[in-house]
């Protein structure tokens, strides 16, 4: 056996992991707004990207010019320079550094897309990246005043009523509230930590509670609802004990709070409805961040019919290109200084940079592109593998894996994962997240095909809705069940009616007799 050193060369492939292929793989993961936000952050970095307003059709991926003949450009070139290819590359699953598909994962298929009546996708094509930043109105709410916290609107209060060590003292039990009005710091920690008497921050505890919304500044729900009822003039002897015992209340033991509070039926619903005239967390009127609208990032549209039709038509499925500017590469300014005569020549370093930019804003280009098409093509499979929930709604949604998706593209399942995440579809039905369309399987009561987790918890919903004066058991809910042939056992409807945030049957129960008193 030969121990001596030698030379050997050995031929092998690898995954190379560029910052450009990291950046491809990130964006199937955001949403068209997060993109647009990596787009405005590109086009600061690099002066080759522009956007421009769409005119007329919507333009392909640009093709190499006679100025990037030493650039690898298209996904091929790329590839052989080591960057990655195409789609295949944004399939990469990074747990393994490997790659885990086959050369059909490179698409014909275009950013916008029509599934016919047999749901065969039949794309066309589209651009790297659509829509427009031009011509836009201004943001209406960006010109609104950011409204007062709830904090902002406390210190205004004891500003103008409070002054030197007491103001000093409401300043941080006003920083100790909680987004719902709470002060949920005992006072005396607060008192020797501020190294003031206990009475001194009681008095002015005692003054922040007399500051609007009323309740603020409560230390329990039961000395918020008696701040309230103070300042509706209603805090008598019986609403006393009445607020002493919230916990009957909860538990729906009105016998014995008419006892404990000394009044009649009447007397006590008239109570009751005071209470629920209160509000639990008068806090929750200040500060809190502005709803924002989710916007979709796939449209589906029924063609032929309407979201009801069974027959007839194919489906569209097209990107929303109006949240995604159209980005272009400045190939004329990158000849200009290129060909710069005289003393604005480029040295070495100023044209290797220049490479580099251009190089980059193709790369984002195609990528953008590629991001596009990937979505099209995940979400026209969701279409066809979920046809009975467009056409009849949620109880017809079918058990759907990623795997399932993945295998019927081409795809890695962790593609069609990042696909999926923080993106939204709308159709004639609601705007639904891609995620919603992907649930568990529930085998049939009599063994037909099986059913998926969210169209049980539909029929859960649909039950409990309508079961009137007889409040339904989780025992009868899966009676039922079976009997509208889902195989379900008691404690998965139990699971499915508390995520669905509906209680038992005992907390119903009393919910209607503290409803009806």
């Amino acid at each position: 056996m030969n121990l001596a050193p030698r030379l050997d060369l050995r031929q092998s492939q690898s995954l190379v992991m560029t910052p450009q292929l990291q950046q491809a793989i990130r964006l199937l993961a955001l949403s068209n707004l997060e993109v647009e936000g990596v787009i405005a952050e590109e086009i600061e970095k690099n002066p080759l990207l522009e956007t421009a307003a769409p005119e007329g059709d919507l333009p392909v991926a640009p093709e190499p010019s006679p100025f990037e003949r030493d650039e690898p450009a298209g996904a091929d070139e790329l590839v052989m320079a080591g960057a990655g290819a195409g789609e295949a590359a944004l399939d990469a699953d990074l747990t393994t550094s490997a790659f885990d598909d086959s050369p059909s994962d490179l698409m014909g298929s275009g950013a916008a897309g029509v599934l016919d009546g047999s749901l065969g996708l039949t794309g066309a094509s589209a651009p790297g990246a659509g829509g427009s930043d031009g011509g836009e109105m201004p943001d209406l709410d960006l010109l609104a005043g950011a409204p007062a916290t709830l904090a902002e609107h406390l210190l205004a209060q004891a500003g103008a009523v409070l002054a030197d060590i007491d103001l000093f003292v409401a300043a941080h039990l006003i920083d100790q509230i909680d987004e719902a009005g709470y002060l949920r710091v005992p006072l005396l920690e607060v008192a020797t930590r501020l190294g003031v008497p206990l009475a001194t921050a009681e008095r002015v505890l005692a003054t922040i509670q007399s500051f609007e919304p009323t309740g603020v500044g409560a230390r329990d729900l039961a000395e918020c609802l008696t701040l309230q009822a103070r300042e509706a003039d209603r805090y008598d002897p019986a609403m006393a004990r009445l607020l002493d015992h919230l916990d009957l209340l909860a538990r729906g033991e009105l016998g014995r709070l008419k006892r404990l509070c000394g009044v009649d039926d009447e007397d006590m619903a008239d109570m009751i409805r005071e209470l629920r005239g209160y509000d639990p967390k008068p806090g929750c009127r200040f500060g809190g961040e502005p709803a924002q609208a989710v916007v979709p990032d796939v449209f589906v549209a029924r063609l032929g019919g309407g979201a009801g039709a069974d027959v007839g038509g194919g489906w569209a499925v097209e990107i929303n290109a109006a949240t995604l500017p159209r980005v272009l590469v400045d190939r004329r300014y990158y000849a200009e200084l290129s060909a710069a005569p005289g003393d604005r020549a480029l040295d070495k370093a100023g044209r290797a940079w220049l490479s580099d930019c251009l190089a980059s804003a193709n790369w984002l280009v195609k990528a953008l592109d590629q991001r596009q098409r990937t979505i099209v093509k995940v979400a026209a499979e969701i279409v066809a593998q979920q046809e009975g929930f467009f056409l009849r709604g949620v109880s017809h949604l079918r058990p759907l894996t990623l795997r399932m998706v993945a295998d019927a593209v081409g795809l890695h399942e962790s593609t069609v994962s990042r696909v999926t995440s923080n993106k939204y579809l709308s159709c004639a039905r609601g705007l639904f997240e891609l995620k919603y369309f992907f649930t568990s399987a529930i085998q049939a009561a009599d063994g037909g095909e099986a059913v998926s987790a969210q169209a049980v918890k539909a029929a859960i919903r649909t039950l409990i809705a309508g079961e009137g004066a007889g409040i339904l058991s989780d025992d009868t809910l899966v009676e039922l069940l079976n009997a509208q042939g889902f195989g379900i056992a008691r404690r998965t409807v139990a699971k499915y009616r508390e995520a669905l945030g509906i209680g038992s049957s005992v907390q119903r129960r009393r919910a209607r007799t503290l409803a009806g008193a």
